[in-house]
Parts: C-alpha cells; structure tokens; sequence
C-alpha cells in the first residue's frame, strides 16, 4: 500500500461507496455497536478534545474489510439469481 493510502481514513478509502452502503447496518451487524460508535472511528474524529483520533483497531479494520467483503458476496448472489 502506498504511504499516501496508508494516512487516509477509512471514510476516505470509501469515498466512492459512501452513499450505496448503509454504515449503521455494518456498525449493527458486524461490531454489534451503535452508528455514533461507527461513524466517530470510521471518520477519525477526536471525540474526547485530545486531539488524537478515535481509530479503527487493527482487529476492527479486519472485521470491517470481512464485513464488505460479505456484503460483496450477498449481494452478487442476488445479482446472480436475477
């Protein structure tokens, strides 16, 4: 991954599905967490003013790369179906 990919959130990375997913369904069923918790990692945002970002762990980024992957395979299997 190149240096520049590597200093974008997560948000930026999916800046060309952001309206075709819904983010609070992933945050529901694959973190089991709220769309605030999402959206503040997702976006990077200094939620506590400490001027450090709330990031995704490495753990969360992998549930979150399986979660769209999942979604990928749901929804080709409709496509295919069709």
């Amino acid at each position: 991954m190149r240096n520049e990919d590597k200093r974008l959130s997560p948000r930026q990375k999916a800046e060309d599905i952001l309206i075709d997913v819904s983010w609070q369904s992933i945050a529901h069923r694959y973190f089991g967490k709220s769309s605030s918790w999402f959206y503040h990692k997702f976006n990077e945002r200094d939620v506590n003013g400490t001027g450090v970002p709330y990031k995704f762990t490495d753990e969360e980024l992998e549930i979150l790369k399986g979660g769209l992957c999942d979604l990928a395979n749901r929804i080709r299997k409709v496509a295919d179906a069709l």
